[in-house]
């Protein structure tokens, strides 16, 4: 496909974005960060996750639905519907285990932002192949 590597670098700018926006030392301080933007409006907590739209854009646009594809759009989903649970959970309900509750004390290496980065535009580039 000749377009590729063109939405592989755009969805790798989205992704830098997106890890920018929740860069924090814990997984509390991301949620924190996401719940700013829960509180104003579901869709402007959904609006700050441009990857998620760019993948969506792309097997609209492409009509690709292979299993990397499938696979690549299972993962987005997940990780967009655990931050909203996590925050349901933290900030609203304000029911957490215990377990989570240390595990959202545990600091975070500055390169785990990086994860998506690494991970999702080689993934959609392999789809498109």
């Amino acid at each position: 496909m000749e377009y590729a590597l063109l939405f592989t670098i755009i969805l790798l700018f989205a992704e830098l974005f997106e890890a920018a926006m929740q860069r924090s030392e814990t997984l509390l301080g991301v949620l924190e960060k996401l719940y700013v933007y829960y509180q104003k409006s579901i869709f402007l907590f959904f609006l700050i996750q441009p990857g998620f739209y760019i993948v969506l854009f792309v097997v609209v646009l492409t009509g690709v639905l292979n299993i990397s594809m499938i696979f690549l759009l299972a993962l987005k989903i997940f990780d967009l519907f655990y931050k909203i649970e996590l925050i349901k959970k933290v900030f609203i309900a304000r029911e957490v285990p215990q377990e989570i509750v240390q595990m959202l004390q545990w600091k975070i290496p500055p390169m785990f932002f990086f994860m998506g980065a690494g991970l999702y535009p080689p993934l959609l580039f392999y789809a498109l192949m």
